[in-house]
């Protein structure tokens, strides 16, 4: 390993690595703990350096660097449930998520510095995996075209995980003109020795442009270079449609539109908004989501399930279950003891996401962009740009699926552009409830035209809320024990971990936090 891992603990922040040589985290391969060296030698070793990445981007290695350690950070479990505590639409029940929940985090939180570690180590080795395969290439131990495609699903690893960190640790990309304000550093070194440390040590933070601009150019390139085609890996069709999301938040609607009809005829919306969770590794409309297995998965933080269903650490919000948008008799809201497809559950009259329903061996795929998505984000789109006709057909063709009575539920006309925008809002947070998506909306909506969110909207109080707030009839209205916060506050955006600050003498702290 060159010596380096005696090197790595004064930077461990800076690259996302763990100062306990016992534990590698350089080491590409989680199982059979393979040097950088070696991992690209063979074909079999490539392939399993390309599963340590998929491995390490479900689990991640939460505090103590072992592999025990994990909370799926930061594609598993943690990405949605930080997505959804960052929200209103869910309350969390314990401690568990509680500083993410109540924005009382600081520079020191685990939650939130594990979620930039563990980014910044899933890009490592997406950075490690590109330079390796290229090598490789070269020395002939693989072909070109295979070579390609490992590299496509490296970029595509890099891409998202930039921009799912700069979603949390940055403002939307609409707060300045031409987006200069700061964003966070892009990397695409490999490190795995001292001078890459040298240099990467001192890496500012770009402007939020930059990065949206680099994640675009990842995902064009992981388009072209892919040519594998699995769910639990990086396709083609992932890379177009993880598109059509940040072209969202760039306000580009045209390309939103442009992206999503490359997918036409690929894929296509169950029938019943339940099935992509009954089966969550074979179904019409996910097109990307992270493998987790029972012999994978290292406890009980890392798994959906065990955290959602089992654990029943964060109910639905009353905010969103007495909603009036939603109906009362819409499939999102089918319980039942016997049927697999129902998606929600009453404890102690609170109601839970049935989503994810493998609370014994955890093996849940976690979702990472559905078909269902696509549709809403071109629908938004096409709305945006005063397409009526295109964004009210796209937003019933997601809703009406859910519908007991379609024929006279469904959606027939909105008086203005502002009414249509607004339908699909809401109707991404009833279809994408529990998955973690609230937060990535909330953050590109500030400073909106159409649907301003300013900051963080206010929440039910952190703990059980009683069963007699979830009696549906009329919208709720309070009580709220987390106050919303403005989006002028300097809460609305994560602090900088102390520890890359201390350790980069470059890197800049979000205004505000000290």
């Amino acid at each position: 390993m060159k010596n380096i891992f005696k090197y790595l603990g004064v930077f461990i922040f800076v690259i996302g690595f763990n100062s306990c040589t016992e534990d590698n985290i350089l080491n590409l391969s989680p199982i059979n703990n393979i040097s950088v060296d070696q991992s690209f030698k063979t074909p079999s070793l490539i392939q399993s350096s390309i599963n340590g990445m998929y491995n390490a981007a479900a689990i991640g290695s939460y505090n103590s660097g072992t592999a025990n350690g994990g909370r799926g950070y930061i594609w598993g479990a943690a990405f949605v449930q930080q997505g959804d505590n960052r929200g209103e639409d869910v309350v969390n029940t314990a401690t568990f998520y509680q500083l993410t929940y109540t924005a009382t985090y600081d520079p020191t939180t685990a939650n939130n510095v594990y979620y930039w570690i563990d980014g910044y180590r899933l890009i490592n080795r997406a950075n490690l995996v590109i330079e390796g395969v290229t090598g490789a290439v070269k020395d002939g131990v693989i072909t070109k075209e295979i070579g390609d495609n490992y590299i496509g699903q490296a970029k595509f690893l890099r891409a998202i995980t930039h921009f799912e960190l700069a979603v949390h640790f940055a403002r939307p990309f609409n707060e300045t003109s031409g987006a200069t304000h700061l964003g966070i550093p892009y990397r695409d070194v490999g490190v795995d020795t001292q001078t890459e440390i040298d240099s990467e040590v001192q890496k500012k933070r770009n402007t939020v442009g930059e990065v949206y601009q680099k994640v675009i150019a990842d995902l064009n390139d992981a388009e072209s270079l892919i040519t594998s085609n699995t769910l639990t890996y990086a396709s083609k069709n992932a890379a177009i449609a993880f598109k059509t999301r940040v072209y969202l938040h760039m306000r580009d609607w045209a390309k939103v539109i442009s992206e999503g009809k490359k997918l036409d005829g690929k894929y296509s919306l169950e029938a019943n908004p339940g099935t992509p969770f009954l089966n969550s590794y074979s179904n019409k409309e996910s097109i990307f989501s992270l493998l987790q297995a029972a012999t994978l998965n290292p406890g009980v933080n890392a798994a959906l399930a065990s955290q959602y269903k089992r654990r029943t650490l964060v109910c639905i919000s009353p905010i969103i279950w007495k909603d009036t948008d939603w109906l009362a008799d819409d499939k999102r809201r089918f319980e039942s003891a016997s049927d697999p497809l129902a998606m929600v559950f009453t404890l102690s009259g609170r109601k839970y996401t049935n989503k994810y329903k493998d609370d014994v061996n955890n093996t849940d795929a976690s979702p990472i962009i559905r078909y269902a998505e696509v549709v809403l984000n071109m629908a938004e789109a096409y709305a945006r740009t005063d397409d009526a006709v295109n964004g009210l057909a796209l937003l019933n063709n997601v809703r009406n699926r859910s519908l007991a009575a379609p024929a006279t539920q469904a959606y027939t006309a909105f008086p203005n552009k502002t009414a249509l925008v607004k339908a699909i809002l809401k109707e991404r947070r009833i279809e994408f409830l529990m998955e973690g998506r609230r937060w990535s909306d909330i953050h590109r909506l500030q400073k909106d035209d159409i649907a301003p969110i300013d900051g963080i909207p206010a929440k039910v109080a952190n703990g059980n809320p009683a069963a007699a707030l979830f009696t549906l009839g009329t919208p709720y209205t309070g009580p709220y024990g987390v106050a919303a916060i403005p989006g002028s506050d300097f809460r609305v955006l994560w602090p900088i971990p102390q520890d890359e600050l201390n350790a980069n003498p470059n890197m800049e702290q979000n205004p505000g936090w000290k």
